[in-house]
């Protein structure tokens, strides 16, 4: 198991490097330029506004941003490996306070969403498969598909304009820590981390169904059934556990994906989180915070599939992690 492990952090480790190395240079090809919209004060308020060469040296040489391209991307690598992300160009704060004080809204609404996701889309599809075409069967495969056809923000956009219009209802904007004030940070993430739990609720909810229904055909299933064993026994001892496997991994993989689906609802419900941070950043092309993000981004997913693999131990024992 040991060795196992090693062997798969070493693996991630080219993942995140590629990855950072990616995100560094594409925020260099944008274009403009992150020091002369930081003097003409902002991407969209400068139109016409002239700045002398000088003063846009002057600033590049003060961020650090005159030198080679590549002692850039190398003093990027080992500042990070120090865990020093540097400051944000566009408010002189730590990258790592930024998002220190965004972090907890997004974690929020992304471990919310998906506990939702889990607890609601595997009963379903366990469901959905005990009562193979049925009506309950067609009913929860209708909802899944409904649930992955509609985009998140649009499901968002649709809540604000049914609530405002024939509820006169407005969610709260903002974020309050949950350690502080319960009751409004809850109002506050609850929506968006419903509807970003609807979709992960259907893939998980497709994917169970599916993986259950293969699993029920096996002949070590059979056998049970044979030896008298009630259909719940059947199903939560020797199924259920050979039927998660795929969708432990699918949960492992949308991890990430959540945490990136705060992007859009965090700007559509006015929540200063993570995902409004990454947009104005990009806006203000703020490399140091967009590469922190990113490269916390890749630590995540890399992290999160280990823990899968090791999760296969335990739900099957015959997997082994010898070396082959």
């Amino acid at each position: 198991m040991n060795a196992y492990l090693i062997r798969r952090v070493l693996l991630g480790i080219p993942t995140i490097f590629m990855t950072v190395l990616i995100i560094f240079f594409m925020m260099r090809i944008l274009p403009g330029d992150v020091a002369e919209t930081m003097l003409i004060g902002g991407s969209s308020g400068g139109s016409g506004v002239s700045v002398p060469q000088e003063t846009i040296d002057a600033l590049k040489k003060q961020m650090g941003l005159d030198k080679p391209l590549h002692m850039e991307f190398l003093t990027f690598v080992w500042n990070t490996l120090r865990g020093d992300f540097g400051d944000s160009l566009y408010t002189g704060q730590s990258v790592w306070s930024e998002i220190k004080a965004r972090a907890p809204v997004t974690l929020q609404i992304a471990l919310i969403a998906k506990v939702l996701a889990i607890v609601l889309g595997v009963p379903i599809g366990i469901l959905a498969a005990i009562k193979q075409d049925s009506m309950p069967d067609y009913l929860l495969r209708f909802w899944t598909i409904t649930f992955l056809a509609i985009p998140s923000f649009w499901m968002a956009l649709l809540v604000l304009l049914v609530g405002g219009l024939y509820f006169n209802w407005m969610p709260p904007v903002g974020a309050h820590p949950l350690w502080e004030e319960p009751v409004t940070s809850l109002k506050q993430t609850m929506w968006p981390a419903i509807i970003l739990a609807s979709h992960s609720m259907a893939v998980f909810g497709r994917m169970t169904r599916s993986t259950m229904l293969e699993v029920m055909r096996e002949d070590y299933i059979r056998t049970a059934r044979s030896k008298g064993l009630s259909e719940k026994v059947v199903i939560a001892r020797h199924a259920l556990k050979n039927a998660l496997i795929p969708v432990v991994t699918m949960i492992g993989l949308t991890l990430g994906g959540l945490m990136s689906g705060t992007v859009v609802l965090e700007r559509v419900f006015t929540i200063p989180g993570l995902g409004t941070l990454f947009i104005n950043s990009i806006n203000w092309q703020d490399y140091p915070v967009v590469q922190a993000m990113v490269f916390m981004v890749a630590l995540t997913f890399v992290v999160v599939n280990i823990f899968v693999d090791v999760l296969y131990g335990w739900l099957d024992p015959r997997i082994s992690y010898g070396t082959t």
